[in-house]
């Protein structure tokens, strides 16, 4: 399955295409327009108006309501208040929502709009963005961030490869886009302060010639592990000019799912990914519906995941505030920091022999 340019993945945590028809046609009826409630209720800004963030903000808007659906408990309406991705409609579908009684918003879910809110005095009422501002500062009062940043995965591998006894590493970027160097970037920050060393970094791209390098400054550098800064079609090709001489991590951007070949390509690659993609008979993820897989690619099941966890961090904002407890999430362990940002740990897993093996699950 295609994967979505790094560039936009790291506009939103991550997107694609061919939004679910089945699964919480129930909870539809629940649904109220931003122009009929005028009464206290739950404010849910999403990018339902924008061309390519459409498919994904609506399964986020569906993993939000099937939420709903299944914790079944008294609790304020959901308002959905559409909006495009211009981050000034973002500030007056806000604006607009606190006027009519919005006692909580969920949103929105670009990083631009996240950036415009957050570097603005209109926070007045406690909101979890689904997504985390460009510059990395202080968030104001009332402003909680939840999304599924690919950078953030980079950080959770590095522990995971320094937690295993390791300490040189060499990073894999492409040679186009500015997402895979992002990526690398995080891992290197990460790595290093655990006190790890970056003994290289390579840029590739599908030539052979390009490819073949890579077994030229493997053994040149020797590195410990090597991190593959990589979506799955690139991290494949790579992968076979790696050889058995060092441990392979990356992050969720290698697993293409249900893709035999692509998982026997992998070999021994460690990534980390969420629990509803992972662990399917997972207590977590078993409690709600999964829409039809025919009519929902991987990178919508993601956002749909995220609209569940949203809703239910929303709910535990809302009746402990900032002490809210754990949350043992569909897309990870999420718990609140002292900075209001919502971490989550996603599941350690690796590709052995054309199949997926879950190594770490609470």
């Amino acid at each position: 399955m295609q994967r979505i340019p790094a560039l936009v993945l790291l506009l939103l945590p991550l997107l694609y295409l061919g939004a679910p028809e089945g699964g919480n046609r129930s909870t539809h009826a629940q649904e109220q327009s931003a122009d009929s409630s005028t009464s206290p209720h739950i404010a849910v800004l999403l990018p339902t108006k924008s061309g390519p963030f459409t498919r994904a903000a609506d399964a986020v808007r569906r993993g939000i309501w099937e939420a709903q659906r299944v914790q079944n408990e008294p609790a304020l309406p959901l308002v959905l208040y559409p909006t495009s991705d211009d981050p000034d409609d973002v500030a007056r579908s806000y604006r607009h929502a606190v006027d009519r009684q919005a006692q909580f918003v969920i949103g929105p879910l670009t990083r631009s709009a996240v950036s415009t809110l957050a570097g603005s005095a209109l926070i007045s009422v406690p909101t979890l963005a689904l997504n985390g501002p460009e510059v990395d500062t202080a968030l104001p009062d009332d402003l909680f961030v939840f999304g599924l940043q690919i950078e953030h995965e980079a950080k959770r591998i590095a522990g995971v490869a320094h937690d295993q006894g390791h300490k040189r590493a060499m990073i894999v970027v492409g040679l186009s886009g500015a997402g895979s160097r992002r990526l690398a970037q995080s891992f290197a920050q990460e790595w290093s302060g655990r006190g790890g060393e970056v003994v290289h970094q390579e840029a590739i791209n599908a030539d052979p010639a390009v490819l073949g390098k890579l077994r030229d400054v493997l053994s040149t550098n020797m590195p410990d592990i090597v991190f593959l800064a990589l979506e799955a079609p690139l991290g494949r090709l790579a992968r076979a000019y790696l050889g058995q001489s060092a441990s392979i991590y990356a992050t969720s951007l290698v697993n293409a799912g249900d893709d035999a070949l692509a998982r026997r390509d992998l070999n021994g690659v460690m990534f980390v990914d969420m629990p509803w993609l992972l662990l399917p008979d997972h207590p977590a993820v078993l409690s709600y519906v999964r829409p039809d897989a025919s009519l929902l690619s991987m990178e919508l099941q993601r956002f749909y995941a995220l609209g569940i966890d949203a809703y239910r961090i929303a709910m535990d904002l809302i009746h402990a505030g900032e002490g809210m407890s754990a949350i043992d999430g569909v897309t990870g362990h999420i718990s609140l920091d002292h900075e209001r940002r919502l971490v989550r740990e996603p599941v350690v897993a690796q590709f052995i022999q054309g199949e997926t093996r879950v190594f770490d699950a609470r």
